[in-house]
């Protein structure tokens, strides 16, 4: 009898444990089934509507090369995999678990809808180590990412699946009617958005590959091309992160460091999954009490605050719907640190701009940078102009991004202010004096 795969953040053939499964239980006959859910704000978000239209149709090209071909629905979940299991009168529904609370909904309104068929959860699809597979000797999850990585760093990792043959359709089920862009959001998209889909991941991947060394002297220079661009794919399950992290290996320190951006992409699911009021509270309390200035919210947003390495950033985001990933702590720290800016206003930003808008890396990620999440150094302030000389010391990446400063040169470019005298500059000042924004942090903190 056949069996209903539903796909969710897990759009690839290759090494998919739910595919794999639930073909397996129906000899061949399964359902590739994604419901829109319309419910689900990121599919109103441009960018993650293009990269995921792009997704589902390379997803339908390789089961379509499998026999099969997929199967899309609109509407409630539950519903609608309720309808489409009724109809094939399937045995079982297999789905990737997951650590968003929407994502727990989905799977209580599964089996609830689902009755008497079989609900499959399969772990370790969206991430290489599932949450509560690495624990503490007491307590539900690890609070600090050192630990947990050294027990993480520790176990074997499963070997990929090969892609599936000779599927089928069950009689009387249609693919096909993947959607456009345009049919999940309106509005234009980043202008240099990296296209979605299997095949373009794993292009990118196998270019990543050969030369991967470049990333222990490149990964925190953002002018240089030091690092991966993956996460948009990891994200959307085109790529399998079990599979990347075995590609990858374990041969050189630059995998090995590589590696360990996995496990951090882990550990902070395991961290949600363990409290997931996170996604929208403190992890843990400092007693902020947040400023309010929206225009000073507005200048950081659009990139307009003054600060050359803080609004190349910025422009970046807008211009590729990606972020280098010192951009974003030096960006995160000015909201929270500097500005005194609460950190969800810049999880939001991000999450409505960034094609790896992910619940549990975003919001986890903000939370470390604006102190009230894993850091054990809760209270550090980023300086930005110390952080664009040391990792943009030739100002390459400014000029890049900020063309109205390209006339200074060197790091003259990090500090504008200072040289208005012999250029005319159509900058702002900066929105705020960096020095008394870090001791007036500490001093609202208590440090």
């Amino acid at each position: 009898m056949p069996t209903v795969c539903l796909f969710t953040r897990d759009l690839r053939v290759h090494d998919q444990p739910v595919l794999h499964a639930a073909a397996e239980q129906g000899d061949g006959q399964v359902v590739p089934l994604f419901v829109v859910d319309i419910a689900i704000e990121g599919y109103r978000v441009p960018n993650r509507a293009r990269f995921l239209a792009e997704s589902l149709a390379d997803l339908d090209a390789g089961l379509r090369d499998a026999g099969a071909g997929l199967v899309v629905r609109w509407g409630e979940v539950a519903a609608q995999v309720a309808a489409v299991a009724d109809a094939v009168d399937a045995t079982a529904v297999h789905v990737a678990g997951d650590v968003s609370a929407y994502a727990g909904r989905r799977r209580r309104a599964l089996e609830e809808a689902l009755g008497d068929r079989e609900l499959v959860v399969h772990d370790a699809v969206v991430t290489v180590v599932s949450p509560g597979t690495v624990t503490p000797a007491s307590g539900d999850h690890f609070k600090v990412f050192t630990p947990y990585h050294r027990k993480w760093a520790g176990l074997e990792i499963r070997e990929p699946l090969d892609p599936p043959e000779d599927l089928r359709l069950p009689a009387g089920v249609r693919a096909g009617d993947v959607p456009a862009p345009a049919d999940l959001a309106d509005g234009p998209t980043a202008p240099d958005l990296l296209p979605g889909g299997e095949r373009a991941a794993r292009a990118r991947l196998d270019d990543w590959l050969d030369r991967i060394d470049e990333y222990a002297r490149g990964q925190d220079l953002p002018a240089r091309d030091g690092t991966s661009r993956l996460s948009p794919y990891l994200h959307f399950g085109c790529l399998s992160p079990t599979e990347v992290a075995r590609r990858a290996g374990t041969e050189s320190e630059a995998a090995v460091q590589f590696v360990r951006q996995l496990a951090w992409r882990d550990f902070h699911h395991q961290t949600l999954a363990a409290v997931p009021r996170a996604a929208t509270r403190d992890y843990r309390d400092r007693g902020d009490r947040w400023r309010r200035d929206d225009d000073e919210f507005a200048a950081w947003a659009d990139g307009r605050t003054g600060v050359p390495i803080v609004d190349a950033g910025m422009r970046q985001l807008h211009h590729e719907g990606w972020m280098h990933n010192r951009l974003r702590l030096i960006t995160g720290s000015f909201l929270t640190k500097s500005l005194y800016l609460d950190w969800r206003l810049g999880a939001r930003h991000f999450l409505d701009h960034l094609v790896d808008g992910d619940v549990a890396n975003n919001q986890m990620n903000w939370q470390w940078v604006a102190g009230t999440g894993t850091d054990t150094r809760p209270n550090r302030v980023l300086n930005p102009i110390t952080q664009a000389k040391r990792y943009d010391p030739d100002g390459a990446f400014v000029r890049r991004w900020v063309p109205e400063l390209a006339a200074l040169e060197g790091t003259r470019i990090h500090e504008p202010w200072k040289h208005r005298g012999s250029h005319d500059l159509d900058y702002p000042e900066p929105v705020v004096d960096l020095e008394q924004a870090g001791a007036a942090f500490r001093a609202a903190r208590g440090a």
